[in-house]
């Protein structure tokens, strides 16, 4: 079963839209990249992640994200199935 992540990034001031076209050049061997979204509130863009594994969403997130230019602070949440 898939692992799904909602990757949660605050830019840097006025760094929303160059973080977004970064993130949709987003290409990692393990992960399949769903939606990337520019959004308003305290979050600046949302990025929708699969992976078959936590350890391959977690690499990607810390080698592909982390690193981009603009990039203040991360926050994920992971899909449940519930009942």
């Amino acid at each position: 079963m898939a692992i799904r992540g909602y990757v949660l990034i605050e830019t840097e001031v006025g760094g929303a839209k160059s973080v977004g076209e970064a993130m949709q050049q987003l290409a990692h061997r393990d992960v399949r990249l769903i939606a990337v979204d520019t959004v308003t509130g305290p979050y600046d863009v949302i990025v929708q992640l699969e992976a078959d594994d936590l350890d391959r969403l977690g690499n990607c997130i810390t080698e592909q994200i982390h690193p981009v230019a603009g990039v203040k602070k991360t926050t994920t949440c992971l899909a449940v199935r519930l009942g």
